[in-house]
C-alpha cells in the first residue's frame, strides 16, 4: 500500500513539472501579442497607403499613368503666360469728314489693325471729296448722316431738319441708316423728325473730346477710363487739326486689345 501511494506521488509531481514547463513557455508570447514586440514592430516593413476611390484624377493612386501631368508645376516651373479674357466690344465712330487730310491716315491706322468704324459725315464735305467716301466705304466702313453744315438741329424747324437730312442722303447715294445730330443736340422733336424717316439717332458713350485738341496721351487716357462693353466712342476725322487723334487712335486700339476687347461695326 505504501509502495502505491509514493509511486502515485511521483506521478504528480511529474505532471507538475510538466505543466510547470509549459506555461513557463507560453507566458512570453502571450505577452508579445497583448502589448506588441518593439523589435519586431521597427523590423516590419510598412505598406504603401493606395487611394481605394475608383475616381482618382491624373497623378494619383497606385494606378496613374507615368505621363499624367502633375495636379502643380513642379517647383521652379516658369508661370504660364496671362492671357486677357475678352471683356466685350466696342465701336468706333468719327464725325466730320471726309477730310483729304486726316480721313486717309485715320482708314490706314484702321486697316492695319483690321478694325471698322462707322463714319458720320457732313453733306457738304461729302459733296466735295466723293472719292474719299468712295474709299470708306471699299475698306469695308460704314456711312451716318452728320446733317448737310453740321447744324444744330435743336435750333430748326423741322422742315429745315428735314432738307439738313435730305441733302447729304442726296449726296451719299441714298438714305443713311443712321443720322448723329451735331454736338449731340437733340430733343423728343428732333428725334420724331429723324425715326419718321425711317432713320435712328446714334450718340455715343465714351468722348474723349479730341476736337479740342487736348494732346494725345490725355485722349488715349479718357478712352481708357470711360470704356466698357458696348461703349461706343467718339473721334473726329474732319473738322480741323487731327493729328493727335490719328496718333491717339494707334495708341486706343492697341491698349483696348490689350485688355481684352474687341471691335465692332454698328449697324448703320
Amino acid at each position: 500500500m505504501g509502495q502505491r501511494r509514493s509511486a502515485a506521488w511521483v506521478v504528480v509531481g511529474l505532471v507538475a513539472v510538466v505543466l510547470t514547463t509549459m506555461v513557463a513557455g507560453l507566458l512570453p508570447r502571450l505577452a508579445s501579442d497583448v502589448v506588441g514586440d518593439p523589435a519586431a514592430a521597427k523590423a516590419a516593413p510598412v505598406a504603401a497607403e493606395v487611394d481605394p476611390s475608383p475616381d482618382r484624377g491624373p497623378g494619383r493612386g497606385a494606378d496613374a499613368s507615368p505621363d499624367a501631368p502633375p495636379e502643380t508645376p513642379p517647383a521652379g516651373s516658369p508661370a504660364p503666360p496671362e492671357r486677357p479674357g475678352k471683356r466685350g466690344t466696342v465701336y468706333l465712330t468719327f464725325d466730320d469728314g471726309p477730310d483729304p487730310r486726316w480721313t486717309p491716315q485715320v482708314l490706314d491706322v484702321l486697316r492695319r489693325h483690321g478694325v471698322h468704324a462707322v463714319f458720320f459725315e457732313v453733306g457738304q464735305n461729302v459733296a466735295a471729296y466723293p472719292d474719299l467716301v468712295a474709299r470708306v466705304r471699299a475698306e469695308g466702313h460704314l456711312i451716318g448722316n452728320h446733317t448737310w453744315s453740321h447744324a444744330k438741329l435743336t435750333d430748326l424747324r423741322s422742315r429745315a431738319i428735314r432738307d439738313q437730312l435730305d441733302r447729304t442722303d442726296a449726296a451719299l447715294g441714298g438714305r443713311a441708316r443712321c443720322v448723329r445730330p451735331p454736338y449731340g443736340a437733340t430733343d423728343p422733336r428732333v428725334a420724331d423728325v429723324i425715326g419718321a424717316r425711317g432713320q435712328r439717332t446714334v450718340l455715343w458713350d465714351v468722348d474723349p473730346e479730341d476736337w479740342a485738341k487736348p494732346g494725345t496721351d490725355r485722349i488715349v487716357r479718357r478712352v481708357l477710363a470711360q470704356v466698357h462693353d458696348g461703349a461706343l466712342v467718339l473721334m473726329h476725322d474732319g473738322g480741323g487739326d487731327r493729328s493727335q487723334t490719328v496718333a491717339a487712335l494707334e495708341q486706343v486700339i492697341t491698349r483696348l486689345q490689350e485688355r481684352g476687347y474687341g471691335f465692332g461695326l454698328l449697324d448703320c
